[in-house]
């Protein structure tokens, strides 16, 4: 994680969006108020799933039981009715 004040990030603000992204590294940005995060699309993208599946009853436990059943048993892609 990187930490760089307001004031940092203004100067170089390409350098750190680039880090963001490039890298997956969360900048934080500090300020007199409290901080803010500058983090990568794909980051956040990620989050806002993952609490999605969190707020789901019971999908979090799903998914692990499934990822145990074997391959075999599972059903083709192109046999799946939508």
């Amino acid at each position: 994680m990187t930490v760089v004040s307001a004031t940092a990030l203004r100067k170089d603000i390409y350098q750190y969006l680039d880090t963001a992204v490039r890298h997956n590294d969360v900048v934080t940005v500090t300020t007199k108020r409290g901080n803010a995060v500058v983090l990568s699309e794909e980051d956040y993208l990620g989050l806002l799933a993952t609490a999605q599946i969190e707020s789901t009853p019971g999908l979090a436990e799903r998914i692990l039981q499934a990822a145990q059943e074997p391959i075999e048993e599972g059903v083709a892609a192109g046999d799946m009715v939508w």
